[in-house]
């Protein structure tokens, strides 16, 4: 077994345990793996070892390496900030995006998506500890970023995305997570029922975040190691 392999492996393996102590069905808590400035050959280890989906940041760098595992079935999720000078790589290049914050990028994403592809998946980035350095909508904007973005014909909004301020604690890390959770519940009484997603989590923090009912954690070191 790899040395990828083994870490993905212990990953997994937090997941399933974290998943059990917290009443979570199994197999309800996707991994996406973030292999920002890791090679392409990394990616292929954590892939023929059983990975399906991965977190890029930066379009150039996920353009190479999309060129490089083009024979790869695999899932590519946009994670990093998108300017509107941008917006046509990522709809043109990517399954998912994580980190749509503005209706104007929404709209443009929508208008760019290319029309042989399948709707692109769609998560609001909520700046859900109020940080004023983080990007993100406020939580109190959510609501109407949420009905903009839902009758875009090219997008599906599929729910709720965050990166909270870190924490020691395990009760100090359920909190801002519980919130948006809570954000989601929220939008699903205000009619958005199809929203099925949670992206919160990382290495640190994933039984937190498995615990308010994450559905995608963001695993990068944790199966790659340090960045190169």
């Amino acid at each position: 077994m790899s040395e990828i392999a083994s870490r993905l492996a212990a990953v997994q393996e937090r997941v399933r345990a974290a998943e059990a102590s917290h009443g979570r069905p199994a197999g309800s808590v996707q991994i996406l793996a973030v292999s920002k400035r890791h090679p392409g050959a990394a990616i292929r280890a954590a892939h023929a070892a059983g990975q399906p989906a991965f977190g890029e940041n930066y379009l150039q760098e996920a353009a190479e390496k999309q060129a490089e595992l083009a024979e790869l079935d695999i899932q590519w999720h946009f994670i990093g900030g998108v300017q509107s000078n941008k917006t046509r790589e990522v709809a043109e290049r990517f399954d998912w995006i994580h980190t749509v914050d503005r209706a104007k990028i929404a709209r443009r994403l929508s208008e760019q998506r290319p029309s042989d592809r399948e709707a692109l998946n769609v998560c609001l980035q909520v700046n859900i500890s109020e940080e004023p350095q983080k990007a993100g909508c406020p939580p109190a904007d959510v609501f109407e970023l949420a009905a903009a973005v839902d009758g875009l014909p090219r997008l599906r909004l599929r729910g709720l995305m965050a990166l909270p301020a870190p924490a020691e604690a395990f009760a100090e890390q359920r909190q801002p997570l519980a919130r948006l959770r809570k954000l989601r519940e929220e939008l699903h009484e205000r009619g958005h029922r199809e929203l099925d997603t949670l992206s919160m989590g990382m290495s640190a923090d994933l039984e937190a975040a498995i615990a308010e009912g994450a559905t995608i954690i963001r695993i990068g070191t944790a199966i790659f190691g340090p960045r190169m």
